[in-house]
C-alpha cells in the first residue's frame, strides 16, 4: 500500500510477518553479495549517505544513496554471512539531501531519507521519504511527501506494529493498514 502513489518508487505492501526470511540459508543464493556503499563523496566519517541498523535476531539492514538511482537497500543474514543484492526502494534522479536515518524494533525497520534538486546549495528537499520494512525485508511500504522539509524523527513501537514519523505533521504506519496521515 502506498499512500502517495509515487510511480518511481519500488514500494510494495507490507510484508507482514516479523520472522526471519525462510530463504535465509547460505545456499539459497539470496544472500551472496558484498555490502555496497554510497557513491556520493563525503570528506568526513561516517558518511551521512550510508546507514545501517542491527535487528534483534542478528540481521542487519543497510541503506545508501546512489547517484542517478535513488535510495538503495540491502539486508544481511548472520547465517549466510552475506548481503542481499542491492535493491532501489525509491528511484529518483534528484540529489541526496541530508542523511539517512534508520530505526528498528521487533523486526520492523523504519527509514527516513530526503532528495532535492538543489540540496547541495542549501535548498530544502523536494522529496521526503518514509519507508517501513518487516518480516523478510523483501518488500517496503514507502510514502513520499513532495516539497516537504523532511521528517525530523521516527519511532518504532516496542512490538514493531506501529511507526510514527514526525515534524510539523505526523505520519503513522501500522502493520495492518500501512500508512495513514493525520
Amino acid at each position: 500500500m502506498v499512500a502517495c502513489g509515487h510511480q518511481d518508487s519500488a514500494a510494495r505492501a507490507p510484508s507482514g510477518s516479523a520472522s526471519s526470511d525462510s530463504s535465509d540459508s547460505p545456499d539459497s543464493g539470496v544472500y551472496a553479495f558484498p555490502l555496497e556503499k554510497s557513491d556520493l563523496p563525503w570528506s568526513g566519517s561516517p558518511s551521512p549517505y550510508n546507514a545501517q541498523v542491527k535487528l534483534d535476531d542478528g540481521r542487519r539492514v543497510a541503506m545508501h544513496y546512489r547517484r542517478g538511482e535513488g535510495l538503495v537497500e540491502q539486508h544481511y543474514s548472520p547465517r549466510a554471512k552475506a548481503w542481499t543484492k542491492p535493491t532501489v526502494i525509491h528511484r529518483t534522479r534528484t540529489d541526496a539531501c541530508q542523511g539517512i536515518e534508520l530505526r528498528t524494533s521487533a523486526g520492523t525497520v523504519a527509514a527516513i531519507a530526503d532528495f532535492g534538486a538543489y540540496c547541495y546549495d542549501g535548498e530544502p528537499p523536494t522529496e521526503s521519504l518514509a519507508a517501513v520494512g518487516t518480516g523478510s525485508l523483501t518488500t517496503w511500504d514507502v510514502d513520499i511527501k513532495k516539497d516537504f522539509d523532511g521528517w525530523e524523527r521516527v519511532s518504532v513501537s516496542d512490538d514493531g506494529s506501529r511507526v510514527v514519523f514526525g515534524r510539523d505533521v505526523t505520519l503513522r504506519w501500522n502493520r495492518a493498514d500501512g500508512f495513514e496521515t493525520e
